[in-house]
């Protein structure tokens, strides 16, 4: 893809947040029916879809789409991924902490990262080797070194019920060795928050690939780093992902690395 093709797949993303931010704006607090014991999805989460799927078939129709909804292209190495509202369940109770996220991979490298927050009219993008911008304004991560004085955040995946005694073991942990610990239920903003220093890391596992894409290049456009929790390179299809602003990524790893493990 040249880079006057990028500028129009980076339009079109744009636009197409910007539109399903402002339709999940007017919804919040719709209600949700479950697909599965506490995943959530709601009209909304389908209309954002629909319209981020017309906005980027329309600019890029030789691009497939993978999105948390309507499935799409697991395995191609190019391809849209999107999750048009991440934090269904923030959204559903009225929590106006929640995200639209869109990324362009091109043959297995992320391209183009995009995280819309509708209810601040925060849109963070990130273009591979442009560096990272907040509502236009280039930012970056945090400069902290000690972990003692860092602000983390995680997640709990969707078997949280069923492994609760595990999850609560690595904040535990986070709790014992940082100034902090925020769990706000939306990866896509905790990935953005990290990018662009409000937080210093992030950790999660059990996620999928609309979670974490868009997220992931927005830190390290951001100037951080993002690999799997044990430090190998991040795998979009199955991700483990620990991001940072860097310089307590070692110390971060090193800290959850004997925790990592459920002995279930």
């Amino acid at each position: 893809m040249t880079e006057a093709q990028l500028d129009v797949a980076q339009a079109a993303a744009r636009a197409a947040a910007l539109a399903a931010g402002a339709l999940q704006r007017q919804h919040l607090g719709a209600p949700a029916t479950h697909k599965g014991e506490v995943d959530l999805v709601t009209a909304i989460d389908l209309e954002s879809e629909r319209i981020i799927r017309a906005a980027l078939t329309a600019a890029t129709p030789e691009v497939p789409i993978l999105a948390e909804e309507g499935g799409g292209a697991w395995s191609s190495p190019t391809r849209w991924i999107v999750d048009p509202l991440d934090g269904t369940t923030n959204f559903v109770h009225g929590l106006p902490h929640f995200a639209v996220s869109i990324a362009l991979q091109l043959e297995g490298e992320l391209a183009l990262g995009l995280v819309y927050d509708p209810c601040r009219d925060e849109l963070f993008e990130a273009r591979r080797g442009a560096g990272l911008t907040l509502n236009g304004r280039p930012v970056g991560v945090s400069s902290r070194d000690s972990l003692n004085d860092c602000l983390i955040a995680s997640g709990f995946p969707y078997d949280r019920r069923q492994r609760a005694a595990f999850y609560l073991g690595l904040v535990r942990v986070i709790l014992e060795h940082t100034q902090g610990f925020r769990r706000a239920g939306a990866a896509a903003l905790d990935l953005a928050w990290v990018a662009c220093g409000r937080l210093d890391a992030y950790f999660e596992i059990g996620l999928s690939p609309w979670d974490v894409a868009a997220g992931a290049l927005l830190v390290t456009e951001g100037g951080g780093r993002v690999t799997e929790t044990e430090l190998g390179p991040l795998r979009l299809d199955k991700p483990r992902i620990l991001a940072s602003n860097g310089r307590v990524h070692e110390a971060l790893a090193a800290l959850l690395a004997p925790h990592l493990d459920d002995p279930r």
